[in-house]
């Protein structure tokens, strides 16, 4: 082992490695002295010796066993840690440090790094030469990056066996003042209520600086660079050097002189130092806030108006007020109040939002018979309170002159509703009040005019003039027009003003009962059993007066027919009603009128005779009248009830079978076939043609000669009165039958035989009574002329066969054939 080997306490050499370091430093180059490995607390450390570096530091190895066979412990090494300066110019790679051990002697060693710079991201900033040991940097380091690095140095023989065991390397990255302070935020919005006093707190600024805040490079210091504006002090604020908090330095702050400021804020790193450190800058947008320091004041110290009288929601006056604070906050916005010459509260100022003027509203209607001025005051502030030691103007309060307006008023009925009370029945002309109005207009000599607007049974009358009401009718209590006993009628009362004014009023007569109304038996229609002691019919009675002309009731049987008494008896229940039952012990089942006699207790009373229809029938023993029993009382034998019965079934057969009938005939005329081929059906391809042409030998000859022969010159105009045989007459033509639009198979040849028919009487279908006659055609055609054929006829041509085609060809016959015309 060399002699440059470190010793341990006690005389003991220790066995270990070389270990020597170069760094260079703004390019200067050292080399690590030699160190010793001294025990310290069971640890051992590193101790440096000021003696030239040697060229290797040993490493620990394996225990060893001394002469006397024993073992020491094994102690962990503590390596200095290396520190590398960020930003190194190089040049690269550049020597760290070297490591070996005392083995490389006896056999090849291999040198290796691992951690974080070396075999982990980021990758190789770190290398180690695998046969000498020496480290390498092999980039600028950048300690904002990695603040440092933790790497172990490995050992191990060319066969990949451990040699020594793996040592710790600290390497730190020394900071170097390579980053400005860096603003939060590049503007800065703050604000501070103008009139603040020095000191006021006004916002915080921030800027933070990368590189080591424990040393100088990253201490952060603030100052004010600019103001703007300069007004009225070039240094209304302040701000601490250290935390960055901006506070007012100088008072008279005013909103209504400058809004905002705009202050550049400087942080400097290096504690400050303008020389060495570097600078960054942000701007601090200070806006001064609205107090409310202005009082509103208005713009004239009385305003005017005029109103109508009985207008209401009209705005009679707008009132203007000046105010400087911040417009459209609560500072500004105006309130009024009316503080004398309106104790009936008739008039309102309401604030305009939009341009905060006041706006003098009626909100209760002014007479003007009562008040023809008022003289208001009116007073002004703001929603938000004065500032404290800030006095309301002067120019706070103005006065408000407001003139009403004389109109042509209506009339008016000072009892409205008014509402008197008579007994029904009072006989027509009788006077029942005065219902007269009156006009409000006391400064205008005007005539008031009555009229009905509404009578719905026409039973009042009004005086025109002075509004007396007397009856037309007799009022009736118990009429559909009264609801609940009283009659309603509304009249009118109108002026002759200029425009002329009208009011109504409404008059209620509470009519009084009287005993006018005969009372009537309830119910109208019964049913009892034909055997008595079974059921009985309870009976009752409903007036159409009111207590105490109705009930308790009188109900009786008369004396005529005798047979009412005799076959029916009345039984009292109370005042209101009373049970009719049979007196006889047995009466035949049917219909029974039963005359009752109903009086009420009106004074006087009054008396009505009432038919009860009784149907009597068999019962069950339960009461109940039986299904037949109840037929056979309404006059109906067994026999008719038979008959009615089959004669119903029978209808209903009848009908069922019509309807099978029906549904046999549409099933067949469905399946049944065409007559002829839809391709071939006349009907679809008939084809109209207005000019057929001539032969072959007629294309020389004009064809409009046949087409229309009145137009030849030569041929003489027929005689007035005298019809062309091929002229259509005038007359009724007769209704051809009509195609349906969905034609059915089965109906073509109907179809086809009804228009024949027609067809055959229509006078008005050609050929027209008699024989066509044709004019000149044209000569050199082989084809002829009815009169040619008529010459090349022989006389004993058989014509009768046309006879066969119908009436139409029957003239023809007769005509060739020598036979009578008819």
């Amino acid at each position: 082992m060399p002699k440059s080997a470190g010793m341990l306490h006690g005389g003991r050499e220790n066995a270990g490695v070389k270990f020597s370091s170069c760094v260079g430093t703004k390019g200067m180059q050292y080399e690590t002295s030699s160190v010793d490995f001294k025990s310290q607390k069971g640890k051992k450390t590193v101790a440096l010796d000021p003696s030239p570096p040697p060229k290797d530091t040993l490493l620990p190895w394996p225990q060893h066993q001394n002469a006397n066979g024993l073992r020491r412990r094994k102690r962990d090494w503590v390596i200095p840690p290396i520190n590398v300066p960020e930003n190194s110019r190089g040049p690269f790679p550049q020597q760290l440090v070297r490591i070996r051990s005392d083995k490389d002697n006896d056999i090849p060693i291999r040198y290796s790094i691992t951690g974080v710079g070396a075999d982990q991201p980021p990758m190789e900033v770190f290398s180690i030469d695998s046969m000498s040991g020496r480290m390498y940097v092999t980039r600028p380091m950048d300690r904002e990056e990695h603040a440092s690095y933790h790497l172990r140095a490995h050992a191990v023989d060319m066969n990949g066996n451990k040699v020594e065991n793996p040592i710790d390397l600290y390497i730190y990255v020394i900071d170097m003042n390579d980053n400005r302070p860096e603003f939060i935020n590049q503007v800065y919005n703050g604000s501070v209520d103008e009139g603040s006093k020095p000191g006021t707190y006004v916002m915080t600024v921030t800027a933070n600086d990368a590189d080591d805040s424990t040393t100088a490079n990253g201490m952060v210091r603030y100052r004010i660079v600019t103001q703007t504006p300069q007004s009225p002090s070039q240094n209304m604020f302040t701000i601490n050097s250290e935390t960055g908090d901006i506070v007012t330095v100088a008072a008279g702050l005013d909103r209504e002189k400058v809004q905002q400021y705009t202050v550049i804020v400087q942080a400097t790193d290096m504690e400050g130092n303008l020389n060495y450190g570097l600078s960054n800058t942000a701007t601090a947008i200070i806006t001064v806030t609205d107090v409310n320091d202005n009082p509103p004041e208005f713009t004239a110290s009385t305003f005017a108006g005029e109103v109508p009288e009985n207008r209401m929601e009209t705005v009679v006056a707008n009132l203007t007020v000046m105010d400087r604070d911040q417009p459209h906050s609560p500072n500004w916005n105006a309130v009024y109040r009316i503080i004398s010459g309106d104790p009936s509260g008739h008039f309102s100022v309401r604030t305009d939002p939009v341009t905060n003027e006041g706006m003098v509203t009626v909100v209760k209607a002014v007479d003007y018979e009562l008040n023809r001025a008022f003289m208001l005051t009116v007073m002004v502030s703001n929603q938000a309170p004065l500032a404290s030691g800030i006095q309301m103007s002067f120019q706070s309060t103005a006065g408000v002159t407001i003139s009403v307006m004389d109109i042509n008023e209506a009339p008016y009925f000072p009892s409205n509703h008014k509402l008197i009370r008579l007994e029904e029945g009072v006989p027509p002309g009788t006077v029942l009040t005065t219902f007269s109005a009156v006009d409000p207009d006391r400064f205008m000599q005007q005539a008031v005019r009555y009229s009905k607007l509404s009578d719905p049974a026409n039973w009042l009358h009004i005086n025109a003039t002075n509004g007396q009401i007397t009856t037309a009718a007799v009022l009736d209590r118990e009429s559909l027009y009264t609801k609940n006993n009283v009659y309603e009628a509304t009249f009118l009362a109108a002026d002759n003003g200029i425009p002329p004014a009208s009011g109504t009023g409404t008059l209620q007569i509470y009519l009084i009962d009287i005993n006018d109304n005969a009372p009537e038996l309830l119910p109208k229609e019964a049913q009892i059993c034909e055997k008595p002691n079974l059921n009985a019919i309870n009976i009752t009675a409903a007036d159409a007066d009111v207590d105490p002309n109705i009930g308790p009731y009188v109900f009786e049987l008369p004396f005529v027919p005798a047979a009412v008494r005799k076959n029916w008896t009345i039984t009292r229940l109370n005042g209101d009603y009373a049970q009719l039952r049979l007196r006889i012990l047995y009466l035949e089942a049917g219909m029974y009128d039963v005359p009752i006699i109903v009086t009420d207790s009106g004074n006087p009373p009054l008396s009505n005779t009432s038919i009860i229809k009784v149907k009597v029938c068999p019962c069950d023993d339960n009461g109940d009248c039986t299904t037949i029993g109840a037929v056979a009382a309404a006059g109906l034998s067994t026999g008719a009830i038979v008959a009615i019965l089959i004669c119903i079934l029978i209808l209903l057969t009848m009908v069922l079978l019509f309807v099978v009938w029906m549904k046999r005939r549409e099933k067949e005329r469905h399946t049944k076939q065409l007559l002829i081929d839809p391709e071939d059906d006349v009907r679809d391809n008939i084809l109209k043609y207005d000019e057929e042409g001539g032969g072959e030998e007629d294309q020389d000859y004009d064809l409009s000669q046949l087409q229309q022969p009145e137009a030849m010159g030569h041929v003489p105009s027929k005689a007035p009165g005298v019809r062309r045989v091929d002229e259509r007459p005038v007359g009724a033509e007769p209704q051809y039958p009509i195609r349906p639009m969905v034609p059915h198979p089965g109906d073509i040849g109907d179809f086809i035989n009804e228009g024949l028919r027609a067809a055959d009487n229509d006078p008005t279908a050609p050929p027209y009574d008699s024989l066509l006659v044709f004019d000149y055609e044209g000569s050199g055609s082989t084809a002829g002329s009815v009169s040619s054929l008529n010459s090349s006829s022989s006389g004993d041509q058989d014509y009768d066969y046309l006879n066969d085609w119908g009436p139409r060809f029957k003239k023809l016959a007769d005509m060739y054939g020598g036979g009578e015309e008819d």
